[in-house]
Parts: structure tokens; sequence; C-alpha cells
């Protein structure tokens, strides 16, 4: 190759760098934007939770808390918490996608019946298949990071009688909390 043809594909190459880096730090704080919109070119030297040329890094807000412990596969295996109230929890999970748009999983999900009462209601530990979707954009002391906004499930083995009628779990089942702080930007 010759130096002309050497100089002129780095030009290019630092050309779309640093508008990806201007389009990644002009979408940082813009709660509506979509994972897509912050990925910056390239993948290295970013810091932990930072966009990728795969996408950004999504994480699973324990209980729906983003100010608590944030989890991603193969983190969240088991003990992952859904609720807050800890009533329903995910358990040997094996994730087949973990992507910036959707995670997608089979495993155990263990929901208490809350019969007499959430303290001392039975858990059940039901078959399931788990898709994570709706991430959203959220300032989380002072710097941005993309959580799972909305959790689907499909119970194949069906639930248990106790969670028929006024009792069946939401499903899918969003995040209000979540969604509600997407609207704040990173100043």
């Amino acid at each position: 190759m010759s130096p002309c043809l050497i100089s002129q594909r780095t030009r290019l190459l630092l050309t779309s760098a640093a508008l990806g880096a201007v389009l990644a730090a002009l979408t940082a704080g813009c709660a509506s934007a979509s994972p897509a919109a912050s990925v910056a070119p390239a993948a290295h030297a970013q810091p932990a939770g930072a966009a990728s040329a795969a996408g950004p890094v999504v994480y699973l807000a324990e209980g729906g808390s983003v100010t608590g412990t944030a989890l991603r596969a193969p983190a969240c295996r088991a003990g992952c918490e859904l609720s807050g109230d800890s009533t329903a929890a995910l358990w040997d999970m094996t994730w087949t996608a973990w992507g910036s748009a959707e995670a997608a999983g089979t495993g155990t999900e263990k929901l208490d019946d809350c019969t007499p009462n959430c303290a001392a209601g039975t858990l059940h530990a039901v078959a399931v298949r788990v898709v994570l979707g709706k991430p959203v954009m959220v300032c989380v002391s002072g710097a941005a990071r993309w959580f799972w906004s909305r959790v689907s499930f499909d119970w194949p083995d069906g639930l248990p009688a106790a969670f028929s009628g006024a009792n069946a779990p939401l499903n899918p089942f969003d995040y209000p909390d979540i969604t509600a702080q997407s609207a704040k930007s990173c100043s």
C-alpha cells in the first residue's frame, strides 16, 4: 500500500471515530435515545458499562432499583430479584442472549403466592422463559447507564392454581420507577 492510501484510510477511521464520539456525547444525556444511538465505534479503552461496537451494556436492576445491584449475564444466574419485595426471583438461569436490545433466558422463577400475606406466603418454583426488553438510559450517580425496563415471561408448564385470577402475576411486567427515571438526564 502506498503512504497516501494508508493516510487516507487513517483519516477516514479517525473521522468515523470522531463522529461516533461526538454522537455518543450528544446522546449521552438523552433519555429518549435508543441504545443504538449511543454506540461508540471503538470497543477498546472504554470504562465498564460504556457503549461498545455491539451496543451499550444493559443491566437488570435487581428489585427494580437502579441504585441497588445492577446485574447482567452471567451474574444473573441465581437469586436475581425481580421484585422489590422479594416475591419474584430468577434461579438456575441460562441466558441464550444478552445484547443491547434484548436478553433471553430459561430457568426457574420462584414466586411467592402471598397467601395469607407475602411474609407468610409459599414460594413456588416454576419453569420460566424470560425476555428482558425496552432498555432505557438512566442517570445513576451522575453517569448514564442502561437498564431493562420490561420483563416478559412464558411459563411452559403453566402456573400453580395459587396464581390464577386476581393473584396472577403481571405479564409483561414493566418497571415504572425505571421508566420514570429515564426522563432525567445526566448533567
